[in-house]
């Protein structure tokens, strides 16, 4: 089935260069069935590598057919050929996704300062001259795809509701900058880790925010201590004389928006609880007694496959399911191939930042393609979502896309930054006038993939190691020498999961202290005049660190 979304250009006043005004408010009632919004954002893995094989299932996909192929030199015309295959299994170790490998990979030779940006359109023929760069025989990896048996809850999920085969990365690089723009649309400049810009913190607006100020609930339920207050949330700017208090996640008042996951997110969709809009975060750390769920490579997909699977099954059991819409997404391509060429026309800069050097990206091309579900029983099933017709003539799925829906769909009152003005909306994909019935209760077993337990020694990933840095920062290490570089570059990932947990639990210690007014930043060591007596805030924070 093809469905288009389709959407007038809005009514827009431009109010300045960075921000974009809607003109309608944000009271009046929605028209939509939807009043639950739930977000999951897995890791690092491209469409056609995910789900490239469905097209065996369903033709409406843009997928793969076996021909797509690249060669292992670019500029060698006698250069050997590596065919996409569909026997994808285990990946280790972690394929190169930083903004200058995605270049090469884009637009098959490695990034010069002496080329122009973009030096020509896509070709998508260098993933496998780039794998080979980073590790000889790694071309191979990237040059797979997962059979449709082998990734069964995705093959139940497109089967029963519905995919986007033309949702892209927000910005051709890492984790970090992307998971921005999920919740910001903008990554305020960055295209890959900052260890001192995360110290000092970032100014722009979330959607958790625009969500809180229209009267609408929020929600993020973590395993790990989320990577949405670490850095995903922005604003984590700690010294108060900097900081806009109505703008930080890391207020008093916000920090009773987060639930763990094992003790709350079931709990909550049993009740009928679950806020407007819900993020659930993943464990990010490989550990032999909690694997990792969240696909990053060398994590196994399996593990991926039960997490969503868990999400899945205790949404469909809520009371709220009839009202409820969930987002499936990865965060970039995480260096595996895809076919289709990557937007390099006509994309708005969020907010006119340039990059840093010695890229200085304008942030006017976007990642590359990343799979993308939509789950509800206001979806028909096996819908497939293709290219958007607006709101501009231009514009495309991506990361913004997110923001942006939850606008539509919630009438909030104005856009985050010229991004998600311009992203494609996907509210359209609610295609029926009634809910289904006959949406399935479970979804298969997926099928252990890794044929060892988990490395607990290995050294860190750079995402991993981005979210230690920003547990340094919550627990006062930040202003150690150790920071930032000597404090990650001989961890392991046992050892970095142990720190993290213990800067979070020492984080929430001092929010136990209690007392201090809702908008207070937390700053661990920062002497604060408490009253006397334990607070409503000290009683919810001893059961958050004791996991009550």
């Amino acid at each position: 089935m093809y469905v288009y979304i389709s959407q007038p250009i809005p009514n827009q006043q431009r109010t300045s260069k960075n921000r974009t005004m809607v003109s309608q408010g944000s009271n009046s009632a929605s028209s939509y069935p939807i009043k639950t919004i739930v977000i999951l954002v897995q890791e690092n893995r491209s469409f056609d590598h995910m789900l490239g094989w469905f097209k065996s299932l369903n033709p409406e996909i843009d997928g793969v057919t076996g021909s797509e192929s690249n060669p292992i030199s670019t500029s060698d015309p006698n250069s050997p050929i590596v065919f996409f295959k569909d026997n994808s299994e285990y990946v280790d170790p972690d394929p190169a996704h930083s903004i200058q490998a995605i270049y090469e990979q884009v637009f098959g030779q490695p990034w010069s300062s002496d080329l122009p940006n973009p030096p020509h359109e896509p070709t998508m023929n260098g993933f496998a001259q780039n794998a080979e760069r980073t590790e000889k025989g790694m071309a191979e990896a990237v040059m797979k795809g997962f059979k449709p048996d082998a990734v069964p809850v995705y093959k139940e999920l497109a089967s029963k509701f519905g995919i986007c085969d033309r949702w892209f990365a927000s910005v051709p690089a890492s984790t970090q900058p992307n998971r921005m723009f999920v919740h910001s649309a903008t990554s305020y400049g960055q295209t890959s880790n900052d260890a001192i810009k995360l110290i000092k913190g970032f100014p722009q607006k979330t959607i958790f925010e625009s969500l809180d100020e229209s009267g609408f609930s929020f929600g993020i339920y973590y395993q790990y201590p989320p990577s949405t207050l670490f850095f995903s949330l922005l604003l984590i700017h700690i010294y108060m004389n900097e900081v806009d208090f109505t703008r930080n996640l890391r207020q008093m008042k916000y920090l009773k928006n987060f639930h763990q996951f094992d003790l709350h997110f079931k709990k909550h969709c049993e009740e009928g609880k679950l806020p407007n809009y819900v993020v659930v975060e993943q464990r990010y750390f490989d550990l032999l007694s909690v694997p990792a769920n969240d696909d990053h490579p060398s994590h196994d997909v399996s593990e991926g496959q039960k997490f969503v699977k868990e999400v899945y099954e205790a949404l469909r059991s809520s009371a709220q399911w009839k009202e409820m819409l969930l987002v499936i997404t990865y965060d970039e391509h995480g260096g595996f191939y895809d076919h289709v060429p990557t937007p390099t026309t006509g994309v708005p800069s969020p907010d006119d930042i340039v990059g840093p050097e010695p890229y200085h990206f304008k942030f006017d091309r976007l990642g590359v393609r990343v799979p993308t579900f939509f789950v509800s029983p206001w979806i028909e099933p096996g819908t497939v979502i293709h290219r958007p017709s607006g709101p501009y003539p231009t514009s495309e799925f991506e990361h913004s896309s997110i923001p942006a829906t939850v606008k539509k769909i919630f009438n909030l009152k104005e856009f985050l930054t010229e991004r998600d003005a311009w992203a494609a909306t996907f509210e359209g994909v609610i295609n029926r006038k009634n809910p289904r019935v006959d949406c399935p209760v479970t979804l298969p077993e997926p099928v252990k993939m890794r044929p060892t337990e988990a490395k607990e020694t290995v050294k860190l990933s750079d995402f991993q190691k981005e979210l230690v840095q920003m547990a340094a920062v919550l627990n006062g290490d930040h202003k150690s020498g150790m920071y930032p570089h000597k404090l990650v570059e001989k961890m392991t990932v046992a050892e970095a999961a142990k720190y993290v947990n213990g800067a979070f639990d020492k984080f929430c210690d001092e929010c136990q202290r209690g007392g201090i007014h809702e908008s207070e930043i937390v700053e661990l060591g920062k002497q604060v005049e408490r009253p006397k007596g334990r607070s409503f805030i000290y009683k919810f924070f001893k059961c958050l660190v004791c996991h009550d």
